[in-house]
């Protein structure tokens, strides 16, 4: 009998502790919407942000908003050079964005991109915490256009030339660690699922926190 009552016992304290988890979770949520909102409608009040995505370069995190809520969050990688709009950088740019085009509707997961074309071929992924060198373009292609000019836009700033994409990468194992030449990496299975998501001119805010 006393095996017993343990034995609830401790399925009830896995469940408070579940309870409490996904509580500071919400809280969390809810927290970075509020912030978030309030910050997107001072810096861009010509913009509506009910449904957009939002890149935390720090947090290595992805955020989907729809009605602007939460609706999912994902790891990515961003580069391993930080955060920056220059041509020939190789970082990460921040600012305003939009998606101007997506690539790979129907493409197997793991198929490889050169030039945005599937090629054919798929890739081995790689779950080790150690570059390859290699870096593919696979299963989805976000390309993304900056919206902010002579920050993100025009001149050596200008994201959409330097082909700045959302994408699936060979090195998994490498998400959610700085790891990127500049684009914004996902694990081939959340890419395609955030590409079923999204649409052409969905805004995407990146931010360096």
């Amino acid at each position: 009998m006393d095996s017993l009552i343990f034995s609830r016992l401790k399925k009830t304290f896995f469940f408070l502790l579940l309870f409490f988890y996904s509580q500071l979770l919400n809280s969390q949520q809810v927290a970075i919407s509020t912030i978030l909102n309030d910050y997107l409608e001072i810096c861009y009040p010509n913009h509506s942000f009910d449904n957009f995505i939002y890149i935390g370069i720090k947090r290595q995190k992805l955020y989907v908003f729809k009605n602007r809520k939460i609706v999912a969050s994902y790891h990515v990688s961003t580069s391993k050079k930080g955060a920056g709009n220059t041509l020939n950088s190789f970082k990460t740019p921040t600012g305003l964005h939009k998606i101007h085009s997506k690539f790979g509707n129907n493409v197997p997961s793991g198929g490889i991109f050169e030039h945005r074309e599937f090629t054919g071929k798929i890739t081995t992924l790689n779950y080790d915490t150690i570059a390859t060198g290699e870096d593919i373009i696979c299963s989805r292609i976000l390309r993304l256009e900056g919206l902010e000019k002579g920050f993100n836009k025009l001149e050596d700033v200008d994201s959409f030339k330097r082909k700045i994409y959302i994408h699936g990468t060979n090195e998994e194992g490498l998400i959610g660690i700085k790891a990127s030449h500049g684009c914004i990496r996902m694990k081939n299975k959340d890419i395609i699922e955030l590409f079923k998501m999204c649409s052409t001119e969905m805004l995407v805010i990146l931010l360096e926190n």
